[in-house]
């Protein structure tokens, strides 16, 4: 049985008829069957990697929970789903009402003070890297490399990926604000910054596909991206250039099923769910903000 007819069976406690086009009809941030989801998770879309081990540990230790529905979309996406009430991709319109929120802490400080979720948990943490195509064609070595004309980057883009304001921040302690104005205005208006929409997906298939030359993402993905297509390599940044992410957890305070919402926020800050964070790259620990 191909592995997402699995992952769909053991989301939805049933087999599916598949009718997946390979690159036409293709959603990939989008996980489980909505209508009758007895959790509903929406996730900061650089954890997508972890999220089916996430749910499938949860779903170990709370077997009541049967059928949960999770999105993998940057949270500024993910903001504006919670804020109009439904999402729409191409001809499909989906309303599913969230349970839990992860994010990264700019945002759920963003979210809580708007009353949409309630305290907010701690319970990993992530630094930048920069993804290349492996043998790193355009030796690219360091942030400032990006800012050079014949390197293409992908860069997310400000108006809705956290991640742009972290990125941008790394620049500027490599090469001030002149590299951020190279990188995020001259390059851009030449074509040589290229902004994504859902960087996670975007950014790895851009550099292998040859339209960008590198992208600066969280560590976690760059490793992931490298291990799993094995044609991709990672440049790390010192820490004297880096930016961190906070990630935190939240109660939706509207949430339809509060009961399994708070289980698997104490889930996440617990010692299995810091395991599977941190296989995958992420730095793990738990607190309260």
């Amino acid at each position: 049985m191909p592995i997402a007819a699995v992952l769909a069976a053991a989301l939805l406690g049933v087999t599916p008829y598949n009718f997946t086009v390979s690159n036409v009809d293709v959603v990939p941030d989008l996980h489980g069957n909505p209508a009758n989801a007895q959790l509903v998770v929406f996730a900061a879309g650089n954890q997508y990697m972890a999220m089916h081990a996430l749910v499938a540990a949860f779903q170990r230790e709370h077997p009541d929970v049967k059928r949960v529905f999770y999105e993998t979309l940057p949270p500024g996406i993910l903001a504006k789903q919670i804020e109009a009430g439904a999402l729409q991709i191409g001809n499909l319109v989906i309303d599913p009402k969230p349970d839990v929120f992860l994010s990264g802490k700019k945002r759920m400080t963003i979210e809580r003070t708007r009353g949409i979720v309630g305290p907010a948990h701690t319970y990993a943490t992530n630094t930048l890297a920069i993804l290349v195509r492996k043998g790193n064609p355009k030796h690219v070595y360091s942030l400032r490399d990006l800012g050079r004309a014949d390197v293409r980057v992908a860069m997310p883009n400000p108006a809705w990926e956290g991640v742009s304001g972290q990125i941008q921040a790394a620049y500027r302690k490599a090469g001030g604000a002149a590299l951020v104005s190279t990188i995020m205005v001259t390059k851009r208006n030449a074509g040589t910054t290229l902004l994504t929409k859902i960087h996670h997906r975007q950014s790895p298939r851009w550099i292998l596909s040859g339209r960008a030359d590198a992208g600066v993402v969280w560590i976690s993905e760059a490793l992931y991206q490298a291990k799993v297509t094995g044609r991709l390599a990672v440049v790390k940044i010192p820490a004297s250039e880096n930016a961190t992410a906070i990630y935190q957890a939240a109660v939706i305070t509207k949430a339809p099923h509060p009961a399994a919402a708070k289980a698997f926020v104490t889930f996440l800050t617990g010692a299995r769910a810091r395991a599977i964070y941190a296989s995958y790259g992420f730095t793990t620990g738990g607190s309260h903000s």
